[in-house]
């Protein structure tokens, strides 16, 4: 009688970016180090930091690899520093303001190994100081001329409702596991939008090459939502506007493209000029204004 060997589990490379959040970064490493899947590697990778002492990352955890960045290139900039280094057979890209179950990791790894068709997943994620809460179990599809969709279950108490798993229109960019082989194919995150949508844009890439995004409740993330930044930042309002024009450019065409266009242009942006104005929010307003001329100046590219 012949004895099976027990399955080796498959690399996993955990890519995390910090931006002075060393602390917060080192929360997350420290949940990391207690979960049961054992084949992992861990990436750090620092965007710049410049109020910040991110070695600590390095002293407190020498297995780490750590990635120093002169400059800050944004959400993908940074998780593309951590793919060139990456060795797993998958790529799970974390937000540093998560922390995890300790097992979190096996559901979605069964999954893609047994799927043909997966490019991405993502799993249940809820908020880290309101356990219970759902921020998310899936996306709806974007709006045609809005350009906004929504999360499934967002803020919902979690009851079991969405404990299915199922086809969704987007992984999330806090928590989602790729397969090497699927990068390899699409390439990596688009950089031309530094911050918001750069994971949508990705997923519609992914979808184009036949992979489907699916959402794993088996597995729970915890996310300590608006840590970097603020619901009301001037960054937020520039680059939020600027990637949502950006994203029509890339990923409408035809009618379609024109009558987004014509409703970010004509509704959108005078809607939440004049909210702003109203308020007094000059700075804000001075930023939305300032992702129009943004791709008005770029419209070529």
């Amino acid at each position: 009688m012949s004895i099976e060997k027990p399955t080796e589990q498959p690399l996993v490379s955990i890519i995390t970016v910090n931006y002075n959040q060393s602390e917060v970064t080192c929360q997350l490493i420290s949940s990391l180090q207690k979960i049961t899947y054992k084949n992992i590697e861990i990436i750090v990778v620092d965007n710049g930091s410049p109020n910040d002492n991110p070695e600590k990352i390095k002293i407190r955890f020498p297995e780490v690899i750590f990635i120093k960045s002169i400059d800050n290139l944004g959400f993908a900039g940074g998780n593309n520093l951590g793919i060139k280094v990456a060795k797993g057979e998958y790529y799970f890209f974390l937000n540093n303001d998560t922390e995890v179950p300790e097992n979190f990791l096996e559901p979605l790894i069964e999954f893609l190994s047994t799927s043909t068709n997966a490019g991405v997943v993502s799993p249940q994620i809820q908020y880290f100081y309101h356990p219970g809460t759902i921020q998310y179990a899936g996306y709806s599809p974007m709006s045609k001329y809005s350009i906004r969709n929504s999360g499934i279950g967002y803020k919902e108490i979690n009851k079991g409702q969405y404990n299915s798993i199922t086809e969704t229109n987007y992984a999330h960019g806090a928590a989602m596991l790729v397969p090497r082989k699927v990068i390899e194919q699409v390439g990596m995150m688009p950089e031309i939008y530094f911050l918001y949508y750069e994971e949508y844009d990705w997923c519609e890439m992914i979808k184009q090459k036949g992979y489907k995004i699916y959402y794993i409740p088996q597995s729970l993330v915890f996310h300590k939502e608006s840590v970097s930044t603020q619901s009301d930042s001037p960054l937020k309002t520039y680059y939020l506007f600027r990637n949502r024009i950006l994203w029509v450019r890339r990923n409408r065409k035809g009618i379609e493209k024109m009558m987004a266009m014509l409703y970010l242009l004509l509704v959108a942006f005078p809607k939440n000029y004049l909210s702003l104005i109203s308020k007094g929010n000059w700075e804000n307003s001075r930023e939305l204004t300032n992702a129009l001329i943004w791709n008005l100046r770029n419209k070529k590219n």
